[in-house]
């Protein structure tokens, strides 16, 4: 009994000093003083206590994002698998919208596929086949991670933790079904300001990005919260993250999906 209610008291410590850094947007020191630097439950257990204070305040769960789909980062993180994230409705941004930089702690924009779920994945196979089947269209996205740790000063349960190091989102207008493209295929380029910054493909992430939501949704069922149709699913970066900077304009360029540009305001505005 003592081990659990330390582990628990350990958990709820580590939840409340993120959600203390998400609320007054200052960031904070690793969490892993709590809970270990490699400990995958204790970590989603603390993105569970992270996600459950955020429907509390409101907000709503739209979909999951999907992180660490590059082998090279994962070598780098000494984990051997992505992991995954809440999407809150209050992180979309369409491309018309200036993205409030005061919304943003350490900002570092990625382009990724989304995908929208056209029914469940709750039971039965989850083969890739399932996967395509469940799937009503693809869209261009462009993600902006964000870390509630200082400096990214994370390893993979600092990470976890922190809801996979989500931020906010951007999708394109352009909805394609996966007869229309090929997600292996397709090529990606990210420009800043102008300026190309990262380059990459579909299968740059973990070989396709329908990879990605496979292992996803088995995550999510394995965790008791499956995945649902109208859900939005960033499957992971096609290529490198680049730091964005207050001003900035942000495009997204993938063959077949169109592109998705998004403007960053100029101050701290919420």
């Amino acid at each position: 009994m003592t081990d659990t209610t330390d582990r628990d008291v350990a958990e709820a410590k580590a939840a409340d000093r993120l959600l203390t850094a998400l609320r007054t947007r200052v960031a904070c020191e690793p969490i892993r003083e709590f809970i270990g630097a490699t400990d995958l439950p204790a970590a989603y257990r603390v993105q569970e206590r992270l996600s459950k204070g955020r429907i509390e305040g409101g907000a709503r769960v739209v979909g999951r994002k999907i992180g660490l789909t590059s082998k090279a980062v994962q070598a780098q993180m000494g984990v051997d698998q992505p992991d995954f994230g809440v999407l809150f409705d209050d992180m979309a941004f369409r491309p018309d919208q200036l993205v409030p930089m005061g919304h943003l702690l350490q900002p570092k924009a990625e382009a990724e596929i989304a995908f929208v779920l056209g029914e469940d994945l709750a039971d039965g196979d989850l083969s890739i086949d399932r996967i395509r089947g469940a799937i009503d269209y693809g869209v261009a996205a462009l993600e902006v991670c964000d870390s509630r740790i200082r400096d990214w000063d994370i390893a993979f349960a600092d990470t976890v933790a922190d809801n996979a190091s989500a931020g906010v989102y951007v999708l394109g207008t352009d909805y394609k079904t996966l007869d229309e493209f090929d997600t292996v295929a397709v090529t990606m380029r990210m420009l800043i300001n102008g300026e190309e910054v990262s380059t990459g493909t579909g299968a740059d992430c973990l070989g396709d990005p329908l990879n990605a939501v496979a292992w996803l949704a088995k995550a999510a069922r394995d965790f008791g919260e499956p995945l649902r149709a109208g859900q939005v699913i960033l499957s992971g970066a096609l290529g490198p993250m680049a730091p964005i900077s207050a001003g900035d304009e942000v495009t997204v360029e993938i063959t077949g999906l169109g592109s998705v540009t998004a403007r960053f305001s100029e101050g701290n505005d919420k």
